[in-house]
This record gives C-alpha cells, structure tokens and sequence, in this order.
C-alpha cells in the first residue's frame, strides 16, 4: 500500500462526517424521503474521496492549514456526487459502487433532482464559508464554474460520440474529451484550490494545476484499462460496460488504428453487446494489438513527467511526498 492510499485510509472517514453536514433535512417532513436521505446514502456509499483530500494535501504542501481548506474540498466532492448521479442516468447504468443507482431505487426524476442538489451545494459551500476572505472566496469559485462548464463539454464528446458510432476519432480527439471530462475536476482544479486557499504564488497555484491535469488524466487512462482488465473489485463499477456503452478510450481508439482485425473490433464496438464471450473477444483483439499496453505507457509517462516537474518546484515536505505517491498510486491501483 502506498504512503497516498494510506492518507486516503485514515483521513476519508473523518471527512466523510464533515460531508454529512451538508445533507440537512429540509423545511417538510418528506424532503428527507424524497430528498436529503436518497442523497446522503449516496454519499455515504463513497469511494475514496481523493479529491477533497488532494485538495487538503495541496494547501498544506504550500505552507497553509488544510482545515482552512475544507470547505473548499467538500464543494468538489459534492461536484463528484452530482457527476457520478447524472452519470449514471446518461448511461444508462445500473450499479454505483455494488449498489444499485439512485434513479433505479428512486426513479428519474427524484435522481435528477439529488443531483441538482449536490450542484448547488458546489458554490453553496465556498459562498457559506466565514473562513475565506471574499478575494479568495472569488478566486475559487471562479475554479468551480470553470471546472463545472470544463467537464459538462468533455461529458457531451463522450455521450455525443457514442450516439451517433463515432469511429473517425483520433488519439488527440480522446485527449481533449478526457481532459475536460476528468482531469479537472480529478486533479487540476482540486490542487489548484487548495493552493489558494494555503495562500500560494500564482506560480505554485499553476504547477499544481499542470500536476493535477496529467495525473488527472493518467487516472482517467487507468479508469479505461480498469473497466476491460480490472480486479474483482473493479467489476463493482459495471464490468465492461464502456464496451456495451461504445465509449471512446484510449485503449478503443488505438485498436481501431492499428489492430489487424479493426473490421471485426468494428462490428462488436457496434453491436454494443453484452454477451461476456463477445466481450472477452473485444479485450483479446485490443490486447493483440498492443493497446492496452499503449494506454498503461502514455498515462505512466504522464506520472514520471508531471512528478518530476513537481518534485524540482516545491520545497520538500511530506504532504509532497504524498502528492507524489498520488500519481504512482493513479496508475497502479487496482479498483
């Protein structure tokens, strides 16, 4: 286990008490039914909150106290909730996490509608919090909306890609959408906060945000290879399901260019099976084409580049070193 999984282990519960805070029971009874409880157990269904804590990691890593940073971190983890419950609507799927989805226990509407919550308690939070000097307050929320528009663009690439069996795409194309779709909201935006919460230069505010979009995006990679090549935990997270939902990975995109057998690759992409043989041929004709391969080395040579730039730009400290054990642990987790 690496030194950041370590600090995610002993520092996710204590900030999920804080997230609970938030979920308050509303003016009518029902609100909590219908409202406040389905996004609360959604919540406390979490993962491994790495966001808000690298947002936490990065103000301190600039000499500032992470607690001041907190309110901040619990506007981007409420970004996440809102992200992952409309996600699920989007495509459709079933599970979140080995539960089932919000809109399968409650229906569409009320998801929706939990969604919208968790968004506005993005600028909610950062407007509420006494700690911050209006200045600042102004500064990061300006974060958020960019963050928020950033990764609504790269979420329509890959909902709008899919509709319409969009094959004509190129490496680059893949690198815009997951950038927008992921590396801001999964790192950039989150570091960048913290810094300025921690009262950073505007040099540190931009290398952390530099560290965080290529982490960023080497953890969108590993979420790709994950979903085709994962450990059992990962099959909590729809199995395969980027290949019935006909998504545009990394790993998809460069077999369609260099595989020898693209025409039958096309036909199953197409097809958006669920059949398991049908995937497990999917994965074999990536595999034989070196792809997955491919899409470990890009999102590892992502990490080496964007640790060493960090490294050579802060002075050393140990919340760092926990910046760094970040990107090892984006490109060698397991789930």
């Amino acid at each position: 286990m690496t030194g950041f999984e370590l600090y995610l282990k002993r520092n996710a519960r204590k900030f999920d008490a804080y997230l609970a805070t938030f979920f308050k029971n509303g003016s009518h009874a029902d609100m909590e039914r219908y409202l406040y409880s389905p996004l609360r157990q959604f919540s406390d269904n979490a993962g491994k909150r790495h966001r808000p804590l690298i947002c936490l990691l990065a103000c301190e890593a600039v000499g500032g106290d992470p607690k001041t940073a907190w309110p901040s971190a619990a506007a981007i983890e409420h970004f996440h909730t809102a992200a992952l419950i409309h996600d699920d609507i989007e495509d459709s799927s079933l599970t979140r996490r080995d539960e089932p989805c919000m809109h399968i226990t409650e229906g569409l509407g009320l998801a929706i509608n939990a969604g919208d919550l968790a968004l506005a308690l993005v600028c909610g939070t950062v407007i509420d919090d006494e700690g911050l000097e209006d200045g600042i307050k102004l500064r990061v929320l300006s974060e958020l909306v960019g963050m928020t528009t950033r990764t609504i663009e790269g979420q329509a690439l890959d909902i709008g890609w899919a509709r319409d069996d969009r094959f004509d795409l190129s490496v680059d194309d893949y690198l815009v959408m997951a950038n927008h779709k992921t590396a801001f909201y999964s790192g950039a935006i989150p570091l960048a906060v913290g810094a300025m919460v921690g009262g950073a230069s505007d040099v540190q505010v931009e290398l952390l945000r530099d560290f965080g979009m290529a982490t960023g995006l080497a953890f969108q990679i590993q979420d790709d290879v994950l979903n085709l090549v994962g450990t059992k935990e990962s099959t909590k997270k729809d199995f395969r399901s980027d290949l019935t939902e006909g998504k545009r990975t990394l790993v998809a995109i460069h077999a369609l260019q260099f595989s020898v057998r693209r025409e039958r690759l096309l036909e199953l992409l197409s097809s958006r099976t669920t059949d398991p043989a049908e995937l497990q041929e999917i994965v074999e004709i990536m595999t034989e084409a070196g792809s997955i391969d491919y899409a470990n080395d890009y999102a590892c040579d992502l990490v080496i580049s964007a640790k060493d730039r960090l490294a050579a730009a802060l002075p050393p400290s140990k919340p760092l070193d926990l910046l760094l054990s970040m990107a090892d642990f984006f490109v060698k987790r397991s789930s």
